[in-house]
């Protein structure tokens, strides 16, 4: 079917278009921002709490099996509907007559918060776009929905939660309209998506609650040495976030065939994580890992630092403890660059910036999206080399990615085409 013939049965059979359409969702957009917004602020201001106890008191790290225990036994409890996290949102936008559960909220806001406390190593995108996607589809609840409203309600969600919690709307806008089909894109959504990523931020923001910035002031102007470094560096950024992929899926398999009952798994792994801890008689590598991100811009660090990240935030996550990806990866990225910044001529920071978004484009399948958050928090004027990044790190990733429920769109793999759909 041609492009205009689609565009044309599309209208005209969901005349999305119309008045009635417009205003409807442009009321559903700016109630669920408030919640979405006041949410995730009370996340990040619990989160920054956590962080700052923990580091406070590093011997409660000691407590990291007790604390997963009882992330277990909480989702044996409570949770055995929401297990599936941010891929239960990508199948019920697949499957869109399936509810998500109001109790994913709260329990994975506990989950993660408890993770932190003790000494996980983990995110916070996932929280934050579950807990939005949670809100959101409650929506769906009162109010009778069409397949494809149901879509554009959970769009809006995650759009929401991304925004929110970087403090990047058009990142969260595009995350939303990327992550679900990879090579589909539906721009029809876009203006709804952005209505929501910016009314939640700017909620997040009125609560007082801030975000870290990276802005970079130097301008880097282009050379052949610069771009070739950069496309080779990004090559390896794409590889490396296909690791970290293939070492979540790894260590997520492992933990099942190796403890039959899931309660006991964030157990175990405590056990692990908490005796590294002690042995490298360092906090560097669980929690968000922020403060190291920081100094990747500013000279060397050890050149180890996105190897050990990678394996205490897959390992923290696959034995089930809760959070996100995307930070860690920012961390991965961010001190890659700064280790490979010691084999070309090229300005460090432009390195790190582009290795903080371009192991986040691999891992995730979303070039638009972290050239965007690229943009949007080190400065507009990178663009180019940020777009650059986070193209070759796409291509170069392969099919694996940190969503397990990701899907392709027929042949559109990987150089696709921008597709217009539902």
């Amino acid at each position: 079917m041609s492009r205009n013939r689609f565009v044309s049965k599309f209208l005209s059979s969901r005349d999305v278009l119309s008045g009635y359409f417009l205003i409807k969702w442009f009321i559903i957009a700016l109630v669920i921002s408030v919640p979405i917004g006041i949410s995730s602020a009370f996340f990040l201001w619990s989160l920054a709490g956590v962080t700052e106890f923990r580091t406070a008191h590093l011997w409660i790290v000691a407590g990291l099996p007790l604390a997963g225990l009882l992330i277990g036994w909480l989702y044996q409890r409570y949770g055995t509907s929401v297990l599936r996290g941010n891929n239960q949102l990508l199948e019920s936008y697949y499957a869109p007559a399936q509810a998500i559960p109001f109790r994913m909220a709260p329990l994975v806001l506990i989950g993660t918060l408890i993770t932190h406390l003790f000494g996980g190593s983990a995110g916070r995108e996932g929280t934050a776009v579950q807990m939005a996607g949670a809100i959101a589809d409650r929506v769906y609840a009162w109010i009778p929905l069409s397949k494809l409203e149901r879509r554009l309600l959970l769009l809006m969600g995650i759009s929401g939660g991304f925004a929110a919690v970087f403090g990047t709307p058009w990142a969260g806008a595009f995350f939303a309209l990327e992550v679900v089909v990879i090579g589909r894109y539906r721009w029809w959504a876009l203006p709804f998506l952005l209505i929501v990523a910016y009314t939640s931020d700017w909620v997040c923001h009125a609560t007082g609650v801030g975000h870290i910035s990276y802005f970079i002031d130097d301008f880097f102007s282009f050379s052949v040495v610069d771009l070739s470094s950069v496309f080779l560096a990004s090559v390896a950024f794409g590889i490396m976030g296909a690791v970290f992929a293939w070492a979540c899926h790894f260590w997520a398999e492992f933990f099942k065939g190796l403890v039959s009952k899931a309660m006991w798994r964030p157990f175990v792994g405590g056990v692990f994580i908490a005796l590294s801890v002690w042995m490298m008689g360092t906090d560097r590598y669980i929690g968000l890992g922020i403060p190291t991100i920081i100094e990747s811009f500013e000279g060397p660090l050890p050149w180890y630092d996105f190897i050990v990240k990678t394996l205490t935030t897959s390992f923290t996550l696959g034995a089930g403890f809760k959070g996100g990806e995307v930070t860690p990866l920012f961390f991965v990225g961010a001190t890659m660059g700064n280790a490979l910044s010691q084999f070309f001529t090229t300005p460090l920071p432009l390195l790190v910036a582009s290795g903080f978004v371009g192991v986040f484009s691999g891992a995730t399948k979303t070039p638009i999206a972290c050239t965007l958050m690229g943009m949007e928090l080190f400065g507009a004027q990178h663009g180019l080399w940020l777009a650059l990044a986070c193209w070759v790190a796409y291509w170069a990733s392969g099919q694996t990615g940190i969503y397990g429920a990701q899907r392709f769109y027929k042949r559109a793999i990987l150089f696709g085409k921008m597709r217009f759909g539902l």
